[in-house]
């Protein structure tokens, strides 16, 4: 790509188009020299390593990975590697692959009116080398942004060789009379039209094992030959893909020779640290509303429990794996809930609460993949499950267990006088609707137990007495039912008998 040998010509480079050279005389006299764009990437980390750059400067906006997954893509870049990110669905495997222009030179410069992009020291096209053959000194020279310099591509079944290499244009050999042996009737396709930058293939064992084979002399050879035609051309690529392990085994495969020649490979992965997927979350979700919603901590928690409940469950296809994007959209229906509730009441600023949860498990239920199990199960009730399991982890990491001794067959006492108002026949509502009802608070000695064990905000009290009662039903103290208007608490053993 560029490299620099004095001040004018990092201005040149750094500056806007305008003042950068037009000319391949001027760019010449400005001591610009060509440099690959895997050297290109490479200078570019080792400058950023040296400057003392941060992971989170380096790879802004990526959390998670910064002991595990950027230190093995760095080293991949130091090493000028093609490679693969291989890890199950919304691990942000593309948002990663599409970072990699941060490393890329802001701008460089190319033939004018070049299809491959042509560097003007060293073109490989017929039209940049006739620029350069005619025009000389004078040869016109237009400038490409980072962005400009990456492309990438969704593998899917209609994808074709001409797609990505190209193919030979007669429409193109009619209009301007021109033999089918002349290089000019050539139609590039989008692998060599990225020529000097970095294109990344996203599902790669989607692509048919005939269109794989056409990526082997680029990643090995580093040229690209279109049919028959006898010109090969030199192109300075990087190629990057990303893949899925379940499409790895089951809907496609990586061909052998590909993935030899795919120098490196990373595993992704889930959070692995609640911190982190909250923090992931909050960056990710749109909780900006015409009405001020306040989340409590503990129901954050929750949300971000639901994804680890999800990824143990026995009803969810582990194989498939619980995309981050479903505790986003599960932290934005649950503050889209509370907007809702305050836009009915007429209130300006709204709290949400455990029951928006449960209210919100559309979220839940298109994002996960079931087993058997779980089909039979239905995924409404899965999704009911994974929340009350969620809230259950939350519930016991601030609360005394349910139930005590070796066998946990003993009540726990503090639990006790809420046992009993429950079997003495009441019940606790929790709806959206207006109006009055015997909401969580009411209930005979709970705010106490919540400011004991949470101590939380006032205006976060009911939405942890939430909390609490159905904790209480997960461990089977309480039954609730959740209709259309709201979700209502009572007594177990009185709902059981009922039922009987």
């Amino acid at each position: 790509m560029s490299s620099l040998g004095d001040k004018s010509a990092r201005i040149a480079i750094m500056g806007p188009v305008k003042t950068s050279p037009t000319t391949l005389g001027a760019l010449k006299r400005a001591g610009w020299r060509s440099r690959g764009v895997r050297d290109e990437l490479r200078d570019n980390l080792i400058k950023a390593l040296k400057d003392g750059r941060t992971v989170g400067q380096r790879w802004p906006g990526i959390l998670g990975y910064d002991k595990t997954v950027l230190p093995r893509i760095e080293t991949a870049l130091l090493s000028r590697h093609d490679f693969v990110l291989l890890g199950l669905r919304g691990q942000a495997k593309t948002r990663l692959l599409r970072m990699l222009i941060h490393f890329l030179d802001p701008l460089i410069p190319a033939l004018a009116g070049c299809d491959l992009n042509d560097d003007p020291l060293h073109p490989i096209s017929a039209r940049g080398r006739r620029l350069v053959e005619e025009g000389g000194d004078d040869a016109p020279i237009e400038w490409i942004a980072r962005e400009d310099r990456y492309r990438e591509k969704l593998a899917t079944p209609d994808v074709t060789i001409s797609d990505l290499l190209g193919d030979i244009d007669p429409i193109k050999a009619a209009a301007r009379r021109l033999s089918l042996a002349d290089e000019d009737v050539l139609h590039f396709g989008i692998i060599p039209r990225t020529n000097r930058g970095i294109f990344a293939v996203n599902e790669l064992p989607d692509l048919s094992p005939r269109i794989q084979v056409g990526l082997l002399n680029i990643l090995e050879e580093r040229d690209v030959q279109l049919r028959g035609f006898p010109v090969r051309f030199p192109l300075d690529i990087m190629l990057v893909f990303s893949a899925n392990p379940e499409d790895y085994t089951n809907r496609g495969s990586i061909i052998t020779p590909l993935r030899d020649r795919i120098a490196s490979q990373v595993i992704t992965h889930y959070p692995q640290e609640l911190e982190t997927a909250r923090a992931i979350t909050s960056q990710e979700a749109w909780t900006d509303r015409c009405v001020d919603v306040r989340v409590p901590e503990f129901l954050r928690d929750v949300v971000e429990e639901v994804a680890f409940q999800a990824r143990t469950s026995e009803f969810v296809d582990q194989a498939s794996g619980v995309s981050v994007r479903l505790t986003v959209a599960l932290l934005e229906n649950v503050v889209s809930n509370a907007e809702r509730r305050a836009l009915l009441r007429g209130h300006g600023q709204e709290t949400a609460r455990l029951a928006d949860l449960f209210f919100a498990e559309s979220a839940v239920t298109g994002k996960v993949e079931l087993v058997f199990e779980g089909e039979r199960e239905g995924p409404q009730k899965v999704a009911d499950r994974v929340l009350g399991e969620g809230a259950l982890a939350v519930f016991l990491r601030h609360f005394p267990a349910p139930y005590r001794g070796d066998k946990q067959q003993e009540q726990t006492d503090c639990y006790k006088p809420i046992i009993d108002w429950f079997a003495a026949g009441n019940t606790a509502e929790v709806t959206d609707e207006p109006g009055e009802h015997t909401g969580p608070l009411g209930v005979p000695g709970l705010p106490e137990l919540v400011k004991l064990h949470l101590d939380p905000p006032t205006e976060d009290l009911s939405a942890a007495c939430e909390l609490v009662l159905e904790g209480l039903h997960r461990s089977s103290l309480l039954a609730k039912e959740q209709g259309p208007d709201g979700i209502r608490f009572s007594d177990m053993l009185k709902e059981m008998f009922e039922d009987f």
